[in-house]
């Protein structure tokens, strides 16, 4: 309990600490709880345990020998079950189960009994020696070996849940859940899943979208559904809709991995779980970065997977045409200044920033960074996680960091005007700052510092690169062949009349190592602008986007659009997906 009783009773002045001592004595001696031999000891009454209880925990008690309790109430909650926890189901009013039990804190018994049951449960106090007797008299000696109807159920149900993802190979004598310090095996995974099909559940869950290379797993509670969704190459599929009973079950089961706080379903948490899987012969490790919402009709979760396997440190590799990847890198080799990346969420923002450090990251530099979250752990690298509730915003971070002696300073992103102003007069004091901004362009984001509150003549000395970027779906190697394209098509999307001539775009015709879609991974469009001397000058007197964006491709700045025609003319992408994630 969370308050011993001995404790409660001493308070309450109803026994004396001598009275106490001789009943742990006794305990020791004779074994049982603590509240059952001051009983036997006649120190106290049950009733006044219940009362006790009853006051201090808020809950309801009752008096259970004065109670009849309905046969089809008792089916529903297996003898093994009411004698682990020791409670007993008194009734049933619709969707609501009432229990009696001697610990109303026992928040793992009353989670139990929803996955077993279904039922939402309001527990009541009951005195320990009446809950036994209630046991005894309902379920007998005998029937502690049999099963209720209740616990067969969940099994029968949840094989039909997970025969779509059963078909993959999975084994969950492969995954192992690791907490921040201690370790829990896959053995005692395995055999909770013996107790609960619902953790067996989870762990295919998890393991099924790490198979298929998703990127986030969303897990939606509807009105009369619960949907399962997978966020694979940057577009959302529906994999599989599990009984609504096991919604409650399936989050709690979540949350417990996550170290959450699983009584609390009013306010949004963040969590992270980190599975170990054995992937052919090698040991592999993946984080999930767990986010739990209150909706209306329960709490939906995206998971996050973050894969260090997948992360793509050459910058070579990412998707940069050369003459871009070229300024990119002059700016970020820069000894200060500032170079700010923009995109949407889920635009590939922060593996480009890693992807940068990792290029400039040496034993003479000091690389310190503030992140929400820390997605990936870099070596060599000071990383913070951001904690808001404590006061440790990007604001205050960033303010510790320039008493730190940094060289280069990673912001995650820039949010308001507090962190703006300490980002630009960090890279005007002699470091390098590189952070990340929602804006649709390269050229919008000058503006958006502005209309922050940074002054144009800050902006335009402490600048050094915009780079704004998309993720659009590569098509898969396997099977892609050409796809001609009308000439006027090709020109709507983009294309010279010269090129629209020649162009012949590829397309993907489907087949089963991209699971019939003629997509396979993703690739980086980028829009590089270099803030130079002419730019400057058209900062400094207030220029529109408009005008920025016009001088900056006389320059030779490729705008996302060209960046994605490239890539459609290299073979790379279909031009649907360039038009779907670009603008002309």
């Amino acid at each position: 309990m969370a308050v011993r009783i001995g404790e409660l009773l001493l308070k309450e002045k109803r026994i004396t600490p001598e009275q106490l001592q001789e009943a742990l004595n006794y305990q020791r001696q004779n074994g049982g709880k603590l509240g059952y031999n001051l009983i036997k000891l006649g120190y106290v009454k049950d009733e006044e345990i219940t009362a006790l209880l009853s006051k201090q925990y808020g809950v309801p008690s009752i008096a259970l020998t004065q109670f009849e309790i309905d046969p089809a109430v008792v089916k529903l909650v297996p003898a093994e079950t009411a004698q682990k926890y020791q409670i007993v189901p008194l009734s049933r009013s619709g969707a609501t189960l009432t229990i009696a039990m001697t610990d109303p804190t026992n928040v793992f018994a009353m989670d139990d009994l929803k996955f077993m049951t279904g039922y939402n449960v309001e527990p009541v106090v009951a005195s320990e020696t009446a809950v036994v007797a209630a046991i005894l008299k309902y379920y007998g000696k005998a029937s502690a070996a049999g099963n209720g109807s209740g616990a067969a159920s969940p099994a029968t149900a949840l094989e039909a849940a997970t025969k779509a993802l059963e078909q993959i190979s999975t084994d969950d004598d492969n995954v192992e859940v690791i907490a921040e310090v201690e370790e829990i095996s896959a053995d005692d995974l395995t055999a909770a899943g013996e107790d609960a099909p619902v953790i067996k559940l989870v762990n295919v869950v998890l393991l099924s979208a790490i198979q298929k290379g998703a990127s986030d797993i969303h897990i939606e509670p509807y009105e009369k559904e619960l949907r399962v969704r997978y966020r694979v190459d940057g577009i959302l599929y529906n994999i599989m809709q599990p009984p609504m009973k096991f919604r409650d079950a399936i989050t709690s089961r979540i949350k417990i991995m996550s170290r959450l706080d699983i009584a609390e379903k009013r306010l949004p948490q963040d969590g992270r779980i980190k599975v170990r899987f054995r992937d052919k012969e090698d040991l592999k490790e993946i984080d999930f970065r767990v986010s739990v919402l209150p909706t209306l009709f329960g709490e939906k979760i995206v998971m996050r997977l973050l894969d260090k396997d997948k992360l793509m440190l050459d910058m070579t590799k990412l998707g940069f045409e050369q003459e871009s990847l070229t300024k990119f890198e002059a700016a970020i080799e820069k000894p200060w200044g500032m170079v700010l990346v923009t995109g949407p969420t889920g635009s590939g923002k922060t593996n480009t920033l890693y992807s940068s450090i990792s290029r400039i990251n040496t034993m003479e530099t000091n690389i310190m960074t503030a992140e929400d979250p820390v997605e990936f752990n870099l070596v060599g690298v000071n990383q913070v996680q951001v904690r808001e509730n404590i006061g440790l915003n990007f604001a205050a971070a960033l303010r510790s960091f320039l008493r730190q002696d940094p060289n280069i300073i990673l912001v995650g992103e820039i949010r308001d005007f507090e962190t703006a102003e300490i980002a630009v007069k960090a890279a005007l004091t002699g470091h390098l700052v590189l952070s990340t901004l929602h804006t649709n362009d390269a050229p919008s984001t000058v503006n958006r510092l502005m209309n922050m509150g940074i002054e144009p003549f800050l902006v335009a000395s402490s600048l050094n690169l915009v780079c704004a970027q998309r993720l659009v779906r590569r098509i898969c190697k396997n099977c892609s062949a050409p796809h001609p394209t009308p000439a006027p098509a090709l020109m709507n999307a983009g294309f010279t009349a010269e090129d629209a001539k020649t162009v012949v775009p590829n397309k993907g015709k489907g087949c089963e190592k991209c699971n019939k879609t003629g997509y396979k991974g993703r690739v980086g469009l980028y829009e590089v602008m270099d803030v130079t001397e002419e730019l400057r000058e058209l900062i400094l007197v207030g220029a529109s986007a408009l005008e920025l964006r016009r001088k900056a491709v006389d320059e030779g700045m490729i705008t996302l659009r060209g960046s994605g025609l490239r890539k459609v003319k290299e073979g790379v992408t279909t031009i649907d997906e360039v038009v779907r994630e670009t603008v002309k």
